[in-house]
């Protein structure tokens, strides 16, 4: 909702301010310029970005319009899941959690946790991380190094979708000029016509580079930039699953385990001490969270894996 709010904000102060000097909205309405600005700048995009790229950047532009799922309620979740796993490892022994991560969609700890199943990334992370562990011989060092190549390998390619978007948005004010010349050139051939018609034509091409600058400074960039900080959310949020395995994996005790994590969260999501003691000591009930982690881009942040 923000998001959109502050693209009515862009565009509605252009428009009114350009209403309120007496200037004629029906002179900006110039669907052939923005069809070569638009068209031109997608078609660089699809040039320069494989599929796998062009889809998240897709998904990514949707997301910042619908939200990221990184929220308190979010690690409250994770939080208890971990808790439950490791207390249940601790009772249980190395062999138990072994078949927990090898078949999490049939574990009766991970099964409760439907939002965490779905956010395939993050579930190999962990399992991954934790069957690891489990087959002895491993130091906790080495498997905090596996853990920050699979986390810098995750964060270069999230990064991706919004570089690439933010690359199409500098290129507008260029293909803007483009419209522009080539309104020009249309222009000179109406060279002895009536007055009118030339100013028209000089209109709609200064309206090209119009609409390639404000796309790039009142659109494309911005969303470029909010889907960098969703990038820097999700590294944020494997940043914490990497510290809670890496403390369970170096012997501390659950809680210790999962309070260790609650302190790598981000303070604006940060649960607090007691939402975390009392969401744990309900360990083993149906999660009350709704929100769930996503595989998507979106640019711009240091790399997750060296947030430990």
């Amino acid at each position: 909702m923000i998001p959109i709010i502050g693209i009515v904000v862009v565009f509605g102060s252009i428009v009114a301010g350009y209403m309120m000097e007496h200037g004629k909205l029906s002179v900006l309405m110039q669907p052939a310029e923005l069809l070569i600005i638009l068209g031109s700048a997608i078609g660089t995009l699809v040039v320069a970005n494989p599929l796998p790229t062009l889809i998240r950047i897709g998904k990514g532009i949707a997301s910042v319009f619908t939200g990221g799922p990184y929220t308190k309620a979010l690690y409250l979740d994770n939080l208890k899941m971990l808790f439950e796993l490791y207390n249940h490892a601790r009772k249980a022994g190395t062999a138990k959690i072994e078949e927990e991560v090898d078949a999490p969609e049939k574990s009766p700890v991970f099964s409760k946790y439907p939002n965490f199943l779905k956010s395939h990334h993050a579930l190999a992370f962990l399992c991954d991380t934790l069957r690891m562990a489990c087959s002895g011989g491993v130091e906790p060092m080495d498997i905090d190094n596996m853990m920050e190549a699979d986390l810098e390998v995750h964060h270069r390619e999230s990064e991706a979708p919004a570089s690439a978007l933010t690359t199409m948005a500098d290129a507008l004010p260029g293909l803007g000029i483009v419209a522009a010349v080539l309104g020009i050139v249309i222009t000179m051939g109406a060279l002895g016509g009536p007055k009118e018609e030339i100013g028209h034509k000089v209109g709609s091409a200064l309206v090209g580079t119009f609409l390639g600058i404000l796309l790039c400074y009142g659109l494309f960039g911005p969303l470029a930039a909010a889907m960098g900080k969703q990038v820097t959310e999700e590294a944020n949020y494997y940043a914490f699953l990497r510290i809670a395995a890496l403390a369970f994996i170096k012997g501390m005790s659950p809680i210790l385990a999962v309070e260790l994590a609650r302190r790598s969260i981000p303070s604006e999501v940060r649960p607090t001490f007691k939402e975390m003691e009392t969401t744990c000591r309900n360990a083993g009930k149906a999660p009350a969270a709704k929100d769930a982690p996503s595989d998507k881009p979106a640019a711009g942040k240091p790399a997750a894996g060296k947030a430990a």
